[in-house]
């Protein structure tokens, strides 16, 4: 495996331009490689989910992106893409990383205390479960279709300490 190229993960503020640099990381992957309908893509989350964006540094090209939802009693992964070319480099990985540090400071300020485990979920496409595993996710239930591919419940308990 190659040496990841400089880079940087970035919150994107609400309302902020970087969101598009974030849907069209998503569009390249999940519309044009992968074939999932275009208005699919870009659903009545966006607006309120947190984006975080990864970019080659010095350039600012962006490769990557995922997407977190906070829900009454869990979190939820979603749209983590990277782009062709450089998933060579674990920067999905990365990003999983930074949405769950992410994850567990907004826990820990909405009150959850040390030794509480946050839940975070991701439906993941049936060949990236592994992927998940590697990063602490078991399966769910049984596999199910969503937007015309096989999917999988796979879900992490992250422990919050200071």
């Amino acid at each position: 495996m190659s040496s990841a190229p400089a880079h940087e993960i970035i919150l994107v503020p609400a309302r902020d331009a970087l969101r598009q640099q974030c849907y069209d990381v998503r569009i390249a992957v999940f519309h044009r490689e992968q074939g999932f309908p275009l208005d699919t893509e870009i659903d009545d989350l966006d607006a309120s989910a947190t984006h975080f964006l990864l970019r080659l540094t010095p350039s600012l090209t962006p490769v990557g992106t995922i997407r977190c939802t906070k829900h009454a009693r869990y979190y939820k992964l979603s749209r983590l893409a990277v782009l062709a070319d450089c998933r060579r480099f674990r920067l999905g990985r990365a990003l999983v990383l930074a949405l769950h540090a992410h994850v567990q400071q907004d826990a820990q300020h909405s009150g959850a205390r040390d030794g509480d485990a946050v839940l975070v979920r991701a439906h993941s496409q049936l060949p990236a479960r592994g992927f998940y595993a590697k990063l602490g996710y078991q399966p769910e239930g049984e596999e199910f279709d969503e937007d015309g591919a096989p999917h999988q419940l796979m879900v992490a308990r992250l422990p919050l300490s200071d």
